[in-house]
């Protein structure tokens, strides 16, 4: 063995070889003198310069340039069974001056790499190579043709070695491992992206906006957006999409296929995400959870609809009148005002509607219908709504809280009434006298003292009256109705105030005290005739001798001489 041969043990016996043929060394590349002995070490020699060469198999007299493809070349020789190695078995390297490229077409190949010549053109694309069998490579993403079959199933590839990478997954195969956290892949690749979750790198950047991404795969995906690019599109409506998944999902529409079904009451969905938010009705799961009230939702949309309330964001604005809404149906509802469409017409009364659902509820005006009960009391409601807020008197429930004086309510409405008395606020405002009220049903009681409008009449002596709850004081003269009782006596009266007036006797308070002479009284009409004596007011006044009288009774026992 000369100096410049180099042994190795190897799983085949071989013996030196060396051509000693200079005939067929036809020429050497010019840029580094290398010479190779196949067409694809070219590239292979711009990755690795060892300058060994492997020597042919001793039972075939194959030359092989590369370990590994005369390792592959043997065990197709001798099938699957392992190899001994003995001590006669060797790979013998030479180390030599291979100044020249055996075949012309090996040094040509070659010298494009430095020329960037790529004279093999796809006649579909026009992408151009370098070597003839690039472009054949190529060509199959035209044609579709996949040669390479996977004998376990029979699933077909365009190129060997997405083949070998795929078979590795029936061979359970995982030979590139992360070093942080050992978890293992089938393909370098995949464990070069998933790297990136330790090292935190983002190499793919959205030029458009800066954001990165770990896969360029995900970049792309994430460019449509600024493009507008829907590539996929849905051959039985010609919808377009920019996800291969969102037109799978589509496509179920169509196939009315519902792969994903309910352990629990077998309904079946579309979508995978649709199950799971389906899944949170059978186990109560609300994991939303809004950061000011702690109210608790089942979808992420019911939290950011129900968070408007409190930043007051109502990002629906009509164009037409630039009303602004909460939520996108009610803009839509509302957009039918100005395009006058009110398609649903009460029978009864004519009335037109936007949605049929407010069409139902006001239906059950004429029909009387109340569907929805209360399982405590019967009482029944013609709408599911107001059957809530009943509910909250026989459960104690008040949600609606003042922050200035921590008062509970049942109803927004009523807190939105009590903050007024905090803010001072009197928005209904009379037209006649200009007197301000804080709710409107103060102003319309308020407004017939100048209309003079009673509508409240007893149906006994036909007397009227401006409030009803005057009305029905008077009823009691009627039904001899006494509600009101004193704990101390038991005795019982019309009205609440003649309770507590009375109640004064028991007590012996006397709250109404003469700022003249600080006599004390129960009633105040007690103390305002009293203080009669240190005004000298008499109020009243006889018509026929113009005499004057501090009571009324005096009067009236007056009058009698005339």
């Amino acid at each position: 063995m000369t100096v410049d041969e180099k042994t190795f043990i190897n799983k085949g016996s071989v013996t030196k070889y060396q051509k000693n043929d200079t005939d067929e060394r036809l020429s050497a590349c010019s840029s580094h003198d290398k010479s190779f002995s196949q067409e694809e070490n070219v590239i292979r020699n711009t990755k690795f310069h060892p300058e060994e060469i492997l020597v042919s198999s001793a039972e075939c007299k194959k030359k092989f340039s590369h370990r590994e493809t005369f390792t592959d070349h043997k065990t197709a020789q001798i099938g699957e069974q392992s190899m001994t190695t003995t001590k006669s078995e060797k790979v013998v390297y030479r180390k030599t001056d291979l100044s020249n490229f055996s075949r012309k077409g090996n040094l040509t190949n070659h010298q494009r790499i430095h020329t960037g010549m790529k004279p093999f053109i796809c006649t579909e694309c026009n992408k151009s190579f370098t070597q003839k069998g690039h472009l054949t490579r190529h060509q199959r993403i035209h044609t579709g043709m996949k040669p390479f079959i996977c004998s376990e199933c029979n699933k077909s590839f365009s190129q060997k070695g997405n083949l070998t990478k795929h078979q590795r997954i029936h061979k359970g195969v995982k030979p590139f491992i992360c070093t942080e956290c050992n978890k293992s892949f089938t393909h370098k690749t995949s464990l070069t992206i998933h790297q990136r979750i330790h090292t935190g790198m983002k190499p793919f950047i959205c030029t458009e906006c800066n954001k990165s991404f770990t896969q360029k795969g995900h970049l792309t995906k994430h460019q449509r957006i600024h493009t507008g690019m829907k590539p996929l599109n849905c051959t039985e409506c010609n919808k377009s999409f920019t996800r291969k998944t969102s037109l799978t999902n589509h496509q179920r529409i169509h196939t009315g296929m519902k792969p994903f079904i309910c352990t629990e009451c077998n309904k079946s969905f579309s979508q995978k995400g649709n199950l799971t938010r389906h899944q949170r009705i059978h186990t109560g799961m609300k994991p939303f959870i809004c950061t000011k009230c702690n109210k608790s939702f089942t979808h992420k949309t019911s939290l950011t609809i129900h968070q408007r309330i409190h930043t007051g964001v109502k990002p629906f604005i009509c164009t037409e009148c630039n009303k602004s809404f909460t939520h996108k149906t009610s803009l839509t509802m509302h957009k039918r005002i100005h395009k006058g469409m009110n398609p649903l017409n009460c029978t009864e009364c004519n009335k037109s509607f936007s949605q049929k659902g407010h069409l139902t509820k006001h239906q059950r005006i004429h029909t009387g219908m109340k569907p929805t009960i209360c399982t405590e009391c019967n009482k029944s409601f013609s709408q599911e709504q107001y059957l809530k807020k009943h509910q909250r008197i026989h459960t104690g429930v008040k949600p609606f809280i003042c922050t200035e004086c921590n008062k509970s309510f049942n109803h927004k409405i009523s807190l939105i009434k009590h903050q007024r008395i905090h803010t001072g606020m009197k928005p209904f405002i009379c037209t006649e006298c200009n007197k301000s009220f804080s709710q409107k049903t103060s102003l319309k009681k308020h407004q017939r003292i100048h209309t003079g409008m009673k509508p409240f009449i007893c149906s006994e002596c036909n007397k009227s009256f401006s409030r009803e709850q005057y009305l029905k004081k008077h009823q009691r003269i009627h039904t001899g109705v006494k509600p009101f009782i004193c704990t101390e006596c038991s005795k019982s009266f019309n009205h609440k105030t003649s309770l507590t007036i009375h109640q004064r006797i028991h007590t012996g308070m006397k709250p109404f005290i003469c700022t003249e002479c600080n006599k004390s009284f129960t009633q105040k009409g007690h103390l305002t005739i009293h203080q009669r004596i240190h005004t000298g007011v008499k109020p009243f006044i006889c018509t026929e001798c113009n005499k004057s009288f501090t009571h009324k009774i005096s009067l009236t026992i007056h009058q009698r001489i005339h």
